[in-house]
């Protein structure tokens, strides 16, 4: 390619990593983000913020909440991480089995994968209810905070978590939440240890969540499965009860992977 032909494609090239950014930045938040927060997080000029999240919105892969001033991931974005998500027999065979527990618990279950240095739902249920979690298949969080994100640390390559420590400080989202790299190195140890992890209030006040490994074939780390409630539907004192309902489902999952499965899931 000519010189000048790179010149000419360089803004589109850098449009779309922009564009990109921002999506990514939108999944990670749970409240979403003004324009003004998006700005200053994504070092983007202001105007230029406006313009993509203009397009972003007009194509539905982002939108604005009731009020008008926080955007979100939207409709496209969602129906785009759920065909992803299909793609994985993980997903489809652990269905009943996450039916079964969140019908048992009365709480939403989650499954997820490890991508990189993030972790991915890749199936979600959730129990009869008024209380809804703003989470969805395909979506992205952060390992230091969420039950499953510390099952798929713990339980991932020397190499990964060597990785993933050298970021040396983490995002606090509450008071609770494990913000360097040395709490970080106990806590993987003491998930590794018991076989499981714990949620108490990490990524969001009044939630709690509860996570065990399920060692299936064809992923490079083990994926995670868990439950999530309000701290009130689930006190630590469920403990004992929710992690045997865990690793019951867990062991169905595992039974059940196909004697074929290849290494695409998560490959």
């Amino acid at each position: 390619m000519r010189m000048a032909e790179r010149i000419q494609q360089a803004p589109h090239a850098v449009a779309v990593e922009r564009a990109l950014a921002i999506l990514e930045a939108l999944d990670e938040s749970r409240r979403g983000l003004t324009l003004s927060e998006l700005s200053r997080k994504l070092a983007i000029p202001k105007s230029t913020t406006h313009v993509l999240l203009q397009t972003l919105e007009r194509l539905q892969y982002a939108e604005r909440d009731e009020g008008g001033r926080r955007y979100r991931i939207g409709l496209r974005t969602r129906i785009l991480g759920h065909g992803m998500a299909r793609g994985f027999t993980l997903a489809d065979v652990a269905l009943a089995p996450m039916q079964r527990l969140a019908e048992e618990l009365r709480l939403t279950s989650h499954l997820a994968v490890l991508d990189g240095l993030q972790g991915v739902y890749v199936q979600k249920v959730e129990p009869p209810g008024l209380i809804r979690f703003g989470t969805h298949i395909g979506k992205r969080m952060d390992l230091h905070c969420t039950a499953v994100g510390k099952v798929l640390i713990a339980f991932a390559c020397p190499e990964t978590q060597q990785r993933f420590l050298a970021k040396g400080a983490f995002l606090r989202h509450t008071p609770r939440t494990i913000a360097t790299a040395d709490a970080m190195r106990q806590e993987i140890a003491r998930v590794r240890r018991l076989g499981y992890g714990v949620d108490n209030e990490e990524e969001e006040g009044e939630v709690r969540c509860f996570a065990v490994p399920v060692f299936y074939p064809g992923l490079r780390a083990p994926a995670a499965l868990s439950v999530t409630g309000t701290t009130g539907q689930l006190p630590m004192s469920r403990g004992s009860e929710v992690l045997a309902h865990l690793r019951r489902a867990a062991r169905e999952v595992e039974e059940a992977a196909p004697a074929s499965l290849g290494r695409s899931e998560n490959a």
